[in-house]
């Protein structure tokens, strides 16, 4: 699979720059958002899998960021927080964070973190096995199991179905799939998408209509 994606969302260059580091070194793509209006940017663009999420930023904080993400994404958020508040934790939980780190914090902390959150979240990494939708996905062998059954999957396949798994009720355009399932060097028919789709869907036989086509934007996974 393409790499794991996380969102950095700090003020603080010099510690976002840190966190960047230490992802990279552990294998993650890594991007960051100076406040909270260029994190929202970066959400939609990027769609990452899991977001770092400062509470003090300037234009929005995290917790109107939070709000809004969490309208149609349930990627998983750990939020950064100077203050020790337990208000300020509960406030974050109650938005839909999903973990908290108070600052300072150790950045191999935080590594550890992230990779028991994406585990526990669901997100697709070599570790899981995820129930979704009536499936069972098994990513150690690119293999869906429905209606006891177990269905092979290509590389891509399973890449695309753990893409829209991941990004549950959120519209990903036919562009997001390409460049984040193939590649932004890609440059070959943009038509592969709705192939793949297509033989996903087939594969999955009655649990395709999971995979739900919005007109004129791409497509969305429902359960």
């Amino acid at each position: 699979m393409k790499g794991i994606r996380i969102l950095v969302a700090e003020d603080e260059e010099k510690l976002r720059e840190i966190v960047l580091k230490y992802l990279k070194k552990e294998g993650y793509e890594g991007f960051g958002a100076a406040d909270g209006e260029e994190a929202l940017d970066l959400w939609t663009e990027k769609q990452p899998d899991c977001i770092i999420l400062d509470v003090t930023m300037p234009k929005m904080d995290g917790f109107e960021v939070l709000e809004e993400i969490r309208e149609t994404d349930n990627v998983p958020v750990i939020m950064l927080t100077a203050r020790r508040e337990e208000e300020d934790k509960i406030q974050g939980f109650e938005v839909g964070a999903d973990d908290y780190v108070t600052k300072p914090f150790s950045p191999r902390e935080l590594m550890v973190r992230i990779k028991a959150l994406l585990k526990r979240s669901g997100v697709a990494t070599t570790e899981n096995k995820l129930n979704v939708c009536g499936m069972r996905l098994n990513s150690d062998e690119r293999q869906i199991t429905i209606h006891n059954e177990i269905i092979n999957l290509t590389q891509k396949e399973y890449e695309v179905l753990s893409y829209f798994v991941n990004h549950q009720k959120l519209v990903l355009s036919r562009e997001q799939i390409l460049d984040r399932i193939w590649g932004y060097d890609y440059d070959g028919d943009i038509r592969v998408v709705d192939t793949t789709i297509k033989r996903l869907r087939k594969k999955m036989g009655d649990k395709g209509e999971c995979i739900q086509t919005v007109r004129g934007l791409g497509y969305k996974f429902k359960e």
